[in-house]
């Protein structure tokens, strides 16, 4: 179980992803979208684009540890989740889905660090 400091520490991650994103333009459709085994931080549009974007907020971490955090296990997890979504909001079946990461107050890098693309699903 996280403890509270860490809960938080991610929730102002998502707040400042969010406002990232709508400074971009992008609209935001949902925010931490669970269903079992998954859960999707930030689901947003970017034009046409649905774009499912997972938040790291690292502010004492490195590319290592965004590595490890955003291993192929969690990838798999986050695109099965997407999937649940979808069927639920059929709006979007039509849509282009791009998974982004988004890493905040990783040293070194910009406070909001957006890989736009960063992982797809593998067929």
């Amino acid at each position: 179980m996280k403890d509270e400091s860490t809960v938080k520490i991610g929730r102002d991650g998502e707040d400042k992803a969010s406002k990232y994103l709508e400074s971009l333009g992008y609209k935001i459709v949902a925010r931490n979208f669970k269903r079992r085994g998954g859960e999707l931080d930030i689901i947003a549009k970017d034009g046409e684009i649905l774009v499912i974007a997972e938040v790291k907020t690292l502010p004492s971490g490195n590319i290592e540890t965004l590595s490890h955090e955003l291993n192929l296990r969690k990838q798999k997890r986050i695109i099965e989740t997407s999937k649940r979504f979808i069927e639920i909001n059929r709006q979007y079946n039509d849509s282009i889905i791009r998974f982004d990461v988004l890493v905040i107050d990783m040293p070194g890098f910009p406070d909001v660090y957006h890989i736009k693309d960063a992982f797809s699903e593998l067929v």
